[in-house]
């Protein structure tokens, strides 16, 4: 991210403002940023990969702070924990106590069964199916 913006940028800003979470504009359409009108455009590929990425990121900079253990886990199993706090958020995930409890003790079909029996998985449906398999078995 720049640290320094252009005279242009500044001027943007001080006519759009720059609001760092959705809200509904004068013409009540929902915008988010420095007046990206969200309704009308919404966002392109490279944005949405680009946010995906940073929310990746704050997802493994959470799982270091918080289960630290979990880079000593095979690649697969830590992609597992990835995207539940991706789709969680990390204090979502924590509340997986038993869950994380047995992935630590590397009891894999455990912390399987219990992902399967939370009210997250009833929520993703076949997304928990398929990270609870690919805790249970280690393999994508």
């Amino acid at each position: 991210m720049p640290t320094e913006l252009t005279a242009l940028e500044q001027q943007i800003i001080a006519h759009e403002g720059m609001r760092l979470a959705p809200y509904t504009d004068t013409a009540g359409r929902l915008t988010i940023g420095v007046g990206r009108n969200l309704t009308d455009k919404g966002i392109s590929y490279g944005e949405a990969i680009y946010l995906m990425r940073q929310d990746i990121d704050e997802a493994v900079a959470g799982l270091r702070l918080h289960l630290p253990w979990v880079h000593s886990l095979d690649a697969v199993r830590q992609r597992v924990l990835v995207d539940m706090a991706y789709n969680l958020g990390i204090v979502g995930l924590m509340r997986f106590v038993e869950t994380l409890a047995h992935v630590e003790r590397r009891e894999y079909d455990k912390a399987a069964q219990e992902m399967l029996h939370s009210a997250w998985a009833q929520q993703v449906g076949s997304r928990a199916t398929r990270l609870a398999r690919m805790m249970q078995t280690g393999k994508a």
